[in-house]
């Protein structure tokens, strides 16, 4: 089972230690400097450890506000030595439903670099399609999720 849970200070060492393969460090920020900043800089970031079952996978960060409507998917990521196993898909599933039981968001958006094809196949498989926007250079993709 999939879950997303809390960083704390049991997990934060854990957390801080995954990391993607060599070629998509440039797709996500180390998982130390998200931690850096949802805890010094940016009081509307969020992080959470993802988990099978009792073994941590990945990293997902997401930014609002209390009276946001929308929700970003900021950071993510799953560890190389989880990749290709399905667990990426069905973990985006999982922060999904994270998503949707917070009750306040009738939107997700999330932005990747144009040449993560496989980000891009990721999210257009949960229905999430291409605003037009750009932010920092990076494809800007949302999905409305008030209509269930």
């Amino acid at each position: 089972m999939i879950t997303v849970r809390d960083i704390t200070e049991e997990n934060f060492s854990e957390c801080i230690q995954l990391s993607v393969k060599e070629e998509q460090k440039g797709f996500v920020s180390p998982n130390v400097r998200s931690l850096a900043h949802a805890w010094l800089y940016y009081y509307f970031a969020h992080p959470y450890a993802i988990y099978s079952d009792e073994t941590m996978i990945g990293f997902v960060m997401l930014g609002y506000r209390s009276d946001d409507s929308e929700c970003f998917l900021w950071r993510y990521m799953i560890d190389q030595r989880y990749q290709n196993q399905g667990l990426g898909k069905r973990a985006v599933g999982a922060i999904m439903e994270h998503i949707k039981e917070i009750e306040q968001f009738t939107t997700i958006a999330l932005s990747y670099k144009p040449e993560n094809h496989i980000a891009d196949r990721l999210y257009r498989s949960f229905g999430f399609m291409p605003t037009g926007k750009m932010i920092d250079e990076e494809i800007v993709m949302s999905l409305d999720i008030a209509r269930g």
